[in-house]
């Protein structure tokens, strides 16, 4: 391993907001009992963060104490895993894959050294099956990717996904060896964090002008040049001296 590619999933992969939703809501009346009338912002977000959103929207109580916060969370990532499985079937019926992605995400695995994981908001099981759905799973290593159930913030994520790179495949990872392709403003700031570099894609609710000025390395319209994806990878990722 001489390089770590990391991909975001929603909405630069993938759209499934209105299954993700749906499952949202479904998981929270589960655990809360009652309806979630108001849906936090979830472009950016982990599911985590997403929750405890909900809960302060919808005016329900957290627990007492961090432990009781802790245990509320399990059950809302086992309710929110529950809620999906019910709706794989409506994972192609009602999402879509994104111009250029499947071809990006092919190509940018072929290159020499490369490993590709996912850095997302999405809980584990969740982002799996939305890859598993599209057939893009099998060029990630999921075992080194970061996700919403873990209660961290996203650049601390992919430092953490960092670290286990770099464990599983016995070579230490640089920030010069990573890159992350994400769409939002947030995800350009937790590359900045978490020591990446960032190539932003405008395909969700940032404008390419917003995630310039947020910092990114490069801003895309969509992945559909996949010359262009894959030399700004190539670029962004330097092979270290005598590998």
């Amino acid at each position: 391993m001489d390089r770590l590619v990391l991909w975001n999933i929603d909405l630069t992969l993938l759209d499934v907001g209105r299954v993700s939703r749906d499952s949202f809501a479904d998981a929270f009346r589960r655990v809360t009992g009652r309806p979630m009338a108001a849906l936090p912002q979830l472009a950016g977000r982990t599911d985590t963060e997403i929750f405890f959103e909900a809960l302060y929207l919808n005016d329900v109580p957290t627990g007492q104490d961090d432990v009781a916060d802790s245990e509320l969370l399990s059950r809302y990532c086992w309710e929110l895993e529950a809620a999906f499985v019910l709706r794989q079937d409506e994972l192609l019926q009602q999402g879509r894959l994104l111009a250029g992605a499947r071809e990006a995400v092919q190509a940018a695995g072929a290159l020499p050294g490369v490993v590709q994981t996912v850095l997302t908001g999405t809980i584990r099981p969740n982002a799996a099956s939305k890859l598993q759905a599209f057939g893009l799973d099998r060029y990630f290593d999921l075992e080194i990717g970061g996700y919403g159930s873990d209660a961290y913030p996203r650049g601390s994520l992919l430092l953490m996904s960092r670290d286990k790179a770099s464990k599983k495949y016995g070579t230490v990872v640089s920030e010069d060896m990573t890159v992350y392709l994400a769409d939002t403003v947030r995800d350009v700031e937790a590359a900045s964090v978490g020591g990446a570099r960032c190539i932003a894609v405008a395909t969700g609710r940032d404008s390419v002008t917003e995630l310039r000025d947020a910092g990114a390395d490069l801003v895309l319209a969509d992945l559909s040049d996949t010359d262009q994806v894959i030399m700004a990878v190539d670029r962004l990722t330097k092979v270290p001296a005598g590998r």
